[in-house]
């Protein structure tokens, strides 16, 4: 059965997705939060329990004032308790006055929990869960009765789990929402249930699936479920949740839209889905998967070289989709590995004029394949690897020259410890000397380099460590053996990864450190927008010619930052 209604794409990213281990926000960051979900062009976005904390007051009373265009906002309850009726009853009433238009309540479908959790019998059940949307519907809300356990209840008792849908839809709800609330329900059943209740209630309201990833199969059942009828989906960005997570939206919308032809989603929404769950991911504080089907970095990423040979020739060989139409691009992975087409291709991409130096592909490769067998890796440094390419250019911009570091860990009796390091650092003619504290040498480090750089630098305050990660390259040599660090930065728009390799963790992780601000400082300045159009001998000639004596390869960096901080 296929509904007439308009699909409906429901988010509770605020509510259920909060219940990630560690996962936590401010009042603020929900409200941004929803107001890019809407921007997005999410039909309803669930904000929590309306009076049942502090924050979520708080929250229900900032979104007030937001202009969601036709978003709509639905509070979350549950269905009276026992002995009382609806209008005494304190959860109901906060969802009365709340100014959310929608009113989610989640109530029990499965018997067991009926007798062993609310302890009620089974028409008690009934009657909780029809008097409270009914009591609901009359205060003028639109009600989407949660039916949680749904699939499990289904399995042991199907004609109560579907008598409570039914209970529920006489009531005047818009929406019953199956859900697979310990996330182990298969595909094959979901189909079966969904379209059973599509045919016994479909004309009533609106069947909707609220699915877990305990299986591993949260999108698959929810594509399953609207195959099956279904006309709403519940589910969090990036699949956030407790335990193995929510139903991931960034993987079902695109599903949906340009796989199974549901118009939910306009084509211009959905090519801002790649930014929409990063910036979540930012403000959650949560490194962004890679392997994020749809949105995630490496999502079209290519590194074997008849692939991305077969990819100049068709894109359609090796992607099932345009990137773009998601808001993503293709990225070429560059590695030892990588052919003169592979890194031809990189470079290209990230728009240097290589066909305009035909021996740069070689340098490339060849310094590439040296800095690999010292332990570098690149793939998931792409700031570094275009660092890289622009020293080849003769675009190398040392920003800052480094004289010396010292780093001092104190430890202390009660346990605690201290680390303090002192920077002595060039930035064109000025010497600087900072002393910073940190959690950890390289914090303390990283800290007095910021510090250092700062007052000609003034962007170095937008660049903030996203994700740090080391790796020891040969084991046998023990604490002796060679480190790898890698380093995921962002300047809350771009992200980016830099290496550092070196015979102790400290001086990898300077490295990397000098690399990821280099990159970012020279993102701030444009000078990538504005050096990419210029063929490398131009670059060269430029730097002396424009202002003598400066450092060579830097292509009018520092006058550009100067006349930047003057501006400001």
């Amino acid at each position: 059965m296929t509904s007439a209604r308009p699909f409906l794409l429901y988010d509770t990213t605020l509510r259920d997705g909060m219940q990630r281990e560690g996962m936590s926000v401010s009042v603020d960051e929900k409200v941004r939060i929803a107001v890019r979900l809407a921007e997005l062009g999410v039909h309803i976005i669930e904000g929590g329990f309306p009076a049942s904390n502090p924050k979520d007051t708080e929250f229900f009373r900032k979104l007030q004032g937001q202009d969601l265009g036709s978003t709509r906002v639905a509070a979350f309850g549950m269905t009276r308790g026992k002995g009382t009726t609806p209008d005494k009853d304190e959860n109901l009433r906060a969802l009365v006055d709340c100014w959310a238009p929608v009113s989610c309540i989640v109530g029990k479908t499965w018997d067991l929990h009926v007798e062993k959790v609310l302890r009620v019998d089974r028409a008690e059940n009934l009657r909780m869960i029809g008097e409270s949307v009914r009591y609901l519907r009359e205060q003028g809300k639109t009600v989407h009765y949660d039916a949680e356990h749904f699939f499990d209840g289904y399995a042991a008792h199907p004609e109560y789990a579907l008598e409570c849908l039914r209970t529920a839809a006489d009531a005047g709800a818009e929406a019953v929402v199956l859900c697979d609330t310990n996330g182990a329900t298969l595909p094959m059943f979901v189909g079966e249930v969904v379209e059973r209740v599509v045919a016994e209630l479909g004309n009533m309201c609106r069947v909707a699936i609220h699915a877990h990833n305990d299986g591993g199969c949260a999108v698959a059942n929810s594509l399953m479920a609207v195959a099956k009828g279904a006309d709403c989906v519940q589910g969090t960005i990036n699949g956030y949740g407790e335990r193995c997570g929510n139903a991931d939206l960034c993987a079902i919308i695109p599903d949906l839209k340009l796989k199974m032809g549901v118009d939910c989603i306009s084509d211009e929404d959905l090519a801002g889905l790649t930014e929409t769950a990063h910036f979540v991911a930012e403000l959650c504080n949560v490194s962004p998967d890679p392997h994020q089907p749809y949105v995630g970095l490496d999502a079209f990423a290519h590194k074997g070289g008849l692939h991305i040979s077969a990819m100049e020739r068709d894109p359609r060989t090796f992607q099932h989709i345009d990137p773009a139409l998601v808001g993503n691009e293709p990225h070429v992975l560059v590695s030892e590995l990588a052919g003169k087409a592979t890194i031809k291709q990189r470079v290209k991409q990230l728009g240097y004029p290589v066909d305009e130096d035909p021996a740069l592909t070689d340098r490339v490769l060849d310094r590439l394949k040296d800095k690999e067998h010292e332990g570098y890796h690149y793939e998931a440094a792409d700031a570094s690897f275009e660092l890289l390419v622009r020293s080849e250019m003769g675009l190398e911009a040392e920003l800052f020259h480094l004289e010396a570091f010292r780093i001092i860990i104190e430890q202390r009796e009660d346990g605690s410890s201290l680390s303090e390091a002192t920077v002595k650092v060039h930035v064109g003619d000025e010497r600087f000397i900072e002393t910073a504290e940190g959690n950890g040498p390289v914090n303390a480090l990283d800290s007095a380099l910021r510090a250092g750089i700062e007052r000609r630098f003034p962007h170095v305050h937008d660049i903030h460590l996203v994700n740090y990660r080391v790796r020891i390259l040969d084991e046998d040599r023990g604490t002796a053996a060679t480190t790898r660090v890698i380093i995921d930065s962002s300047d809350g728009r771009d992200c980016w990864g830099s290496v550092g390799v070196g015979e102790n963790i400290v001086e990898a992780s300077w490295e990397a450190l000098v690399d990821s601000i280099t990159y970012g400082l020279l993102l701030a300045a444009g000078a990538f927008e504005d050096d990419m159009k210029r063929p490398a001998s131009l670059c060269r000639a430029s730097a002396e010619a424009e202002e003598p004596g400066r450092p060579p390869g830097t292509c009018g960096l520092y006058g550009r930052f100067d006349t930047q901080d003057k501006a400001e």
